[in-house]
């Protein structure tokens, strides 16, 4: 199966999970000023995950400053979705959970298989998405994406922030969106 890569400019696909706070999230229905960030990562079994989502919520304040919203999701159930929640003190983001996997391929995002218990002793899902990061324009087409084979070596939120800078003081538009010959 291949994976078809998100083009920038263009619309994203749907997106509309469960939230840990009891509502939903639903990409589109109420647009955050600048973007939305959508963060999907692994789920509570992965620890990378857990680190990467702590310094996002020790950002979040600032990502607010700049018309940005953020939604962490995950293939996770409910449990497992507020067990992460609480673990990163989920205050300035929004925990998403139940993506489903042919979701998350729409998304361009990689599958991965269970290979039993992680180093902190929490068991894989049978099957999860890895990691991928998007911001996504209040008209709702791509303006960032960033998608992962594996847990490792991600975008770093203050990365991100100085990008959004730059694209806010520039009006720099979104890159990549060339489908052409070459």
């Amino acid at each position: 199966m291949s994976i078809t890569a998100l083009m920038p400019r263009q619309p994203v696909p749907t997106l509309d999970v469960a939230l840990t706070g009891g509502d939903r999230f639903v990409l589109g229905a109420e647009p955050a000023e600048r973007f939305d960030l959508i963060v999907f990562y692994r789920g509570l079994h992965c620890p990378i995950c857990a680190k990467y989502l702590l310094e996002l919520e020790r950002l979040a304040p600032e990502f607010a400053k700049r018309g940005v919203r953020i939604v962490a999701i995950s293939s996770d159930a409910a449990e497992r979705a507020q067990a992460m929640a609480d673990k990163v003190k989920a205050d300035g983001m929004q925990i998403g959970y139940g993506l489903s996997l042919s979701n998350a391929r729409q998304w361009a995002l990689y599958i991965s298989a269970s290979r039993g218990k992680t180093s902190i002793g929490i068991e894989e899902p049978a099957l999860f998405s890895e990691p991928g990061v998007f911001l996504v324009r209040p008209d709702g087409t791509l303006y960032y994406g960033a998608v992962q084979t594996m847990p490792f070596a991600r975008p770093q939120f203050q990365d991100l922030l100085g990008a959004i800078d730059f694209a806010i003081a520039h009006d720099y538009p979104a890159r990549g969106e060339y489908e052409g010959a070459v």
